[in-house]
């Protein structure tokens, strides 16, 4: 039996986790305390989202390492149950289902009576903006409906951790902007709101912390600008609009912290990447007073999710 992590009654918590699939690594070594408020997990397929989400939810056990959440273990299924909200990325549904009968058949699989169940139902498929597709069957929905009724089975017991994995497949802009909304919304009410996606820059905007993950191991965690200064060996790029670029691009060369630097496409700027920014920014300063370099911007252009992705994981041209 896996023994829940001491003191986490507040917590979704990972003390050195693996899972292996035989031979093949799921994730690897993983360790996480996430707090109430919106997580996010960052990663291209593979890189062990859905495995982690899984491991948390109890669908799968651990190969070594314990789990908590919220001071339960994931061998306590039926508790579990009641305090977590799983909306899967997987398409499918029993046949001839109603949107109205699959939210309120899981309502009464958590034991709720019918009255309640029927109540708790319409107000997820109101949450959600399916009240009008509620007696239509699942498989007449679009894609897009089809993620929202999954969307309302997982709230319609108001757990108290919500697992959405790649929860914006599907959705048109505006259910895209809503259902953000929603999970900003329950992560301000101190729910575990755990989110998966691709759309790194949105994600970045709802999350109160992000887990990056590659190849099954967590490369970095916590608030996406806490995350981008703590990696001090991935180097940070910054354009550089000033008077003389030539000059800024011969004296900061020179330099042991800058890795690169070159003229921006228009030659009016330096695009330089260091792995120390203070030092940097400090030489501009001196060549701001003794070459009387005259700056007109001076501007990180990797401060968000995806560019501190693709350093993280060594691969700048890759698109996720």
């Amino acid at each position: 039996m896996t023994t829940p992590i001491p003191n986490s009654g507040d917590r979704v918590t990972f003390e050195n986790v693996s899972k292996f699939y035989g031979d093949v690594l799921g994730v690897n070594r993983v360790n996480l305390s996430l707090p109430p408020g919106v997580t996010s997990l960052v990663g291209p397929n593979g890189s062990g989202k859905t495995t982690l989400m899984n491991l948390m939810t109890g669908l799968i056990r651990p190969t070594e390492g314990r789990i908590g959440i919220l001071g339960l273990s994931p061998d306590e299924p039926e508790e579990l149950f009641r305090r977590v909200g799983y909306c899967t990325q997987f398409d499918s549904f029993p046949k001839g289902v109603t949107g109205y009968s699959f939210v309120f058949n899981m309502l009464k699989l958590h034991g709720i009576d019918n009255r309640e169940a029927h109540r708790l139902t319409w107000e997820a498929l109101e949450r959600v903006g399916l009240t009008e597709a509620a007696e239509r069957k699942v498989a007449g929905y679009s894609k897009g409906m089809r993620q929202r009724i999954r969307l309302a089975q997982a709230i319609s017991h108001h757990p108290s951790v919500l697992v959405l994995d790649e929860p914006l497949n599907g959705l048109d802009p505006m259910a895209r902007a809503e259902s953000l909304e929603l999970f900003q919304g329950l992560g301000k009410q101190g729910l575990h709101v755990i989110v998966s996606s691709h759309i790194l820059h949105e994600v970045d905007k709802v999350s109160d912390q992000v887990v990056l993950m590659s190849s099954g191991y967590v490369v970095a965690e916590g608030q996406i600008h806490s995350v981008r200064t703590e990696v001090k060996e991935h180097p940070m790029q910054i354009l550089v609009r000033c008077s003389d670029p030539n000059l800024l691009a011969s004296r900061v060369f020179a330099q042991d912290h800058v890795v690169e630097a070159k003229l921006s496409d228009d030659g009016k700027g330096v695009l330089v990447r260091t792995r120390d920014a203070d030092r940097f920014y400090l030489l501009l300063n001196q060549l701001v007073v003794n070459d009387n370099l005259n700056l007109e911007t001076v501007a990180p252009t990797d401060d968000d999710v995806n560019s501190v992705y693709q350093y993280l994981i060594g691969s700048e041209n890759k698109t996720i």
